[in-house]
């Protein structure tokens, strides 16, 4: 393996952690409460993970809106101050480039219970034999 090749090893060391430090500055721009902008106001975010491409120039910023509330309101507000919020990260991280923010929703809770409830159909189920609840 290249060290270009992203392969299916997952997340680099380094990556991990520049994300976390992303991460945790741009959670801190958030509390501070500086950002003006109508559909943001009022509005608690939770970032439960950034993602790093390997090359450390994009950072894919997971998000979700305290009870998942006015989600498309909150990403676009979040599009609409992703310069000023991007300037607010590379004064805090520390890196060659400061890295390019792109906003998406966190879904990872709404797959697990959706998978649950494929496997918990009868047809599934009985494929899966007595041990399915593992």
């Amino acid at each position: 393996m290249s060290r270009f090749d992203s392969g299916a090893a997952g997340p680099s060391q380094r990556q991990l952690r520049v994300g976390e430090l992303i991460r945790h500055a741009i959670a801190e721009v958030f509390t501070s409460g500086r950002m003006v902008d109508p559909d943001l106001d009022g509005t608690i975010i939770t970032v439960p993970e950034v993602r790093m491409s390997p090359d450390l120039r994009q950072a894919t910023v997971l998000i979700m809106p305290l009870g998942g509330r006015d989600q498309t309101k909150v990403i676009a507000g979040l599009e609409r101050n992703k310069k000023w919020l991007r300037g607010q990260v590379a004064k805090r991280v520390n890196l060659k480039f400061a890295a390019e923010l792109a906003f998406r929703l966190d879904t990872r809770y709404e797959d697990d219970d959706r998978i649950n409830a494929v496997l918990k159909e009868p047809d599934v189920a009985k494929d899966l034999g007595e041990d399915g609840d593992e």
